[in-house]
């Protein structure tokens, strides 16, 4: 996330996750996340092999979801998007339940039709894209 080293975000995870874990899902007032739709993604690190959590804000499309590799706004591709073009197998918690499913980087006609669902129901998120020069990756979640 912008203006945070390494070990700042994943402290600022941590404490998410927990945050997440500890209220089924609904992130409480006072918040940084509350009243954003968050779920938490656990994919494998395509490098270290390991499990690894990323607390994630969504837009419901269908039956899927779709998260925007934003890194709030910053310059720098977040490390769980290379994890999910590795390996697109996931976990997802989201109000309490537990899923398995698969992650998808969409493209062409597809990414755009999902970057509008994403600012209309987070319009925030095209702050996010005119602030960048790189194109951020949209994935959509399909449970398996």
């Amino acid at each position: 996330m912008m203006g945070m080293t390494s070990d700042e975000v994943l402290e600022f995870n941590r404490s998410v996750i927990a945050e997440f874990r500890d209220n089924d899902g609904v992130m409480p007032a006072g918040s940084l996340f509350h009243g954003n739709p968050t779920m938490l993604v656990t994919m494998i690190g395509r490098r270290s092999g390991r499990e690894l959590t990323s607390p994630l804000s969504y837009a419901t499309d269908g039956d899927g979801w779709i998260i925007m590799a934003s890194a709030g706004g910053s310059e720098t591709t977040p490390a769980w998007a290379f994890n999910l073009r590795a390996n697109p197998a996931v976990t997802v918690e989201l109000l309490g339940e537990r899923f398995r499913a698969t992650a998808a980087e969409t493209a062409g006609d597809e990414r755009a039709r999902v970057f509008d669902l994403m600012i209309t129901q987070l319009p925030r998120f095209a702050d996010y894209q005119a602030a960048v020069s790189r194109r951020i990756p949209l994935f959509r979640l399909t449970r398996d």
